[in-house]
């Protein structure tokens, strides 16, 4: 397959998953299109990154990384919570054929496989949680509250 097609592909599909679970949990409409575009970018991003024979985990966090810190420009922009940004963004990293993968091979009573399925999993889920804190610190340090004006006597 072409690689821009795909490219285009795996865009599409993330900012049409971002988006059905923004509409799904409610999200406040203003805010669907722009994190649906943060988290098809942050998706687009990671799998870039894989194509280029980087380490599953670090492409993660790497994505991560940049839905966090998309997600908390976006929410300052739009005078709107960093939380519903940033976690719409992370929809399409969760690695929940990982997950999946982890419980159908318990179920199947191959525990070796399952555990290793579950600890990829699980490191996944450990590197997006360091990419959305690292994210959020940087745009703390980048984004200094101003101070605020002294109280008039």
């Amino acid at each position: 397959m072409n690689p821009i097609l795909e490219a285009f592909i795996k865009l599409a599909s993330s900012f049409v998953g971002t988006l059905g679970f923004a509409i799904f949990m409610h999200a406040p409409k203003r805010a669907w299109l722009p994190a649906s575009a943060i988290g098809g970018v942050a998706y687009l991003l990671y799998w870039a990154l894989l194509q280029l024979n980087m380490y599953e985990p670090t492409a993660i966090f790497i994505g991560a990384l940049l839905g966090s810190v998309l997600g908390q420009y976006c929410a300052r922009r739009m005078r709107m919570i960093a939380s519903i940004f940033v976690l719409l963004a992370m929809i399409p990293l969760v690695p929940g054929l990982g997950l999946y993968r982890c419980m159908h091979y318990l179920a199947q009573e191959m525990y070796g496989a399952g555990a290793d399925a579950g600890v990829r999993a699980m490191v996944d889920v450990v590197m997006i949680a360091l990419g959305l804190a690292v994210g959020s610190f940087i745009c703390r340090l980048v984004f200094r509250a101003k101070p605020a004006k002294e109280a008039i006597k």
